[in-house]
């Protein structure tokens, strides 16, 4: 490998480590300012989680730049079956965000189970699935178990929308 590809790689790598280390910081500020009620300040609430992600990612960028700066740089896959000589699949690719942007268009208004439920199935279909009523009757019980999940498990409310009288 030429002296070139190693200073680009390296700084590529630094890079990457910087960009870890600020969403690290930027989680631990977002959770360190969630405002929890006196009933949900147990020792695993809602801002347990959230720590624990901002350390792991603190944590991983100094590793990855003590790793770059020591000379031990990433090598590239061999065995990956991806061919980047080929273009992007939009077929796939678009109905795939139009999922996500429904899904954030759609959460605050219609609630979790409803836009959960629409973001999983139009993945699901966008990645390829055909058998669409057992791919939406998953998806509906997804969406409730991870509604629940959250309520029941961390003491997460995430946003009923119009089923606030059913959930």
């Amino acid at each position: 490998m030429s002296e070139v590809t190693t200073a680009k790689k390296k700084r590529v790598e630094l890079l990457f480590a910087a960009f870890l280390f600020l969403v690290g910081i930027i989680v631990l500020i977002d959770a360190s300012q969630l405002q929890v009620t006196y009933s949900q300040a147990d020792v695993v609430g809602p801002k347990a989680l959230p720590y624990a992600v901002s350390g792991i990612l603190v944590l991983s960028s100094i590793a990855l730049v003590i790793t770059v700066l020591r000379g031990n740089l990433a090598e590239g896959e061999e065995g990956e079956d991806v061919d980047l000589s080929q273009p992007s699949d939009w077929k796939v690719l678009l109905p795939l965000l139009a999922a996500f942007v429904v899904n954030i268009l759609l959460i605050n208004t219609a609630g979790w189970v409803i836009s959960g439920t629409i973001l999983f199935f139009g993945s699901a279909v966008a990645l390829g699935s055909r058998r669409y009523v057992l791919t939406f009757l998953i998806s509906i019980g997804m969406a409730l178990a991870t509604f629940y999940g959250f309520y029941l498990g961390l003491g997460i409310k995430l946003p009923a929308g119009i089923l606030s009288g059913v959930l």
